[in-house]
Formats: C-alpha cells, structure tokens, sequence
C-alpha cells in the first residue's frame, strides 16, 4: 500500500469515527463544527475521509464528545454515550495547541538535521505543506502528522495535549482506561484505602535513583544473608 492509499484511509477511518462518536453524543454536524471553527460543510467532509482533521482539533472533539481520545486510534465504534461538555475558549486553546504541533515538527526536523525537502522524499507530502505546517499557518491534519512523526522518530502520544483542561481531562481518561484493563485483584488493592501506606511507599522508591536502590538492595542482602 502507498503512503498517499494509507493517509486516504486512515482519513475515512477517523471520518467514521468520528460521525458515530458525534452521533452517539446526539450533536449535529453544526455544534461539532462550531467547537472548532469548521463549517458544517467541512465537517461532513472530514466525516466522510475527504478532509482530515488536525490532532488538536481532535483532542477538543474528544473533549467536547466526552470520549477518550485513544478511540480515533481504533476502529470501534463508540458503545455507550457520552455526557456533555463545558464551554470553552475553543479558538484560543486550538491557536496554542497547533503552534505546539508546529514548534515540536521544526525541533524535531532540526534534531535529525533534516532539510524540509529531505523531510518529504521521505514522507512524500510536499516541501510547501511541511513549511506551512512547521510555521503553524496550517493544521496538520492527524494522517499526516502520524506520517511526519514516524519519519522523526516521535510517537504521536509525544503530540498529545497534556495541560490545560483539555490535556487534564486526556490524562484522567487515559489513567481510568488504564486502571480498568488492570487485574480485578490489583483493582481491589489500588482502591483499598487501607493500602495507601504501600503505595506511597512504592511511589517514594521508585523516585530513588537505579543506583542508590541497587546499593540498598546489597546492603538489604548482606544483612539478612
């Protein structure tokens, strides 16, 4: 499969993805499109694979449809509804987050001492796109972005929001997902308030440097031996 055939459909993938999350959150094609400053028009493109949406503009959706952003890494469908959520400086948070997107693209081309020209013979989008995703005059849409960071060695979650309401929220949604794919006994004890005691003490060894812990466990050994 050619690069370009991958990005076409990972573009319908998300498209799909999104059209249920929107639909099972019972918004219209204009409330979704409103959160991020599309037009309807726009949206039901990118809904149906021709457009591509960027990752911020992703993570407020997710935001916004109360799902975790991991689901337009899938293809599942959304089973259960979604809650609402609060008002937001949509504009503002997007400007921010996509000129994160944009300064993390530049530093990581520069780090691999690549020419913007280099950057697309090895991802085969254009030198023109690439100059104005980096100068943050345009959105880089996900399919792309995905393409730009395996060719910089980045992973995407290295692109994720993480501060500010949105990026807050995409963390407790990631550590909940978390905490439900661990043992049902292991659950129990993370949720014993009992057992915090341990878990404090867990979390003050594991900031103990390597060395210092593999000193205390020979000085632990030598004593008990």
């Amino acid at each position: 499969m050619s690069q370009n055939t991958a990005i076409q459909l990972r573009s319908k993938i998300i498209g799909v993805l999104l059209r249920d999350a929107r639909l099972t959150a019972g918004k219209s094609l204009k409330q979704v499109a409103d959160v991020i400053g599309l037009s309807s028009g726009t949206l039901s493109a990118v809904e149906r694979g021709a457009n591509a949406l960027s990752l911020p503009e992703l993570e407020l959706l997710a935001f916004y449809l109360r799902i975790p952003l991991a689901h337009f890494w899938s293809e599942d469908i959304v089973s259960q509804e979604v809650s609402l959520a609060e008002t937001l400086q949509a504009e503002s948070l997007l400007a921010l987050r996509h000129r994160t997107v944009a300064a993390m693209l530049r530093q990581g081309r520069n780090e691999k001492s690549l020419s913007q020209k280099e950057l697309s013979d090895r991802t085969h989008i254009s030198p023109s796109r690439i100059r104005r995703y980096e100068s943050g005059e345009t959105p880089v849409p996900l399919p792309e972005l995905e393409t730009l960071a395996v060719a910089l060695g980045y992973r995407l979650d290295d692109f994720v929001d993480s501060s500010g309401p949105v990026g807050q929220w995409l963390t407790q949604s990631k550590a909940a997902a978390e905490f439900d794919e661990l043992p049902r006994d292991l659950q129990e004890f993370l949720s014993n308030p009992d057992n915090r005691y341990y878990l404090e003490l867990a979390r003050r060894l594991s900031d103990i440097p390597v060395e210092r812990m593999r000193a205390l466990v020979d000085l632990l050994n030598s004593i008990v031996n």
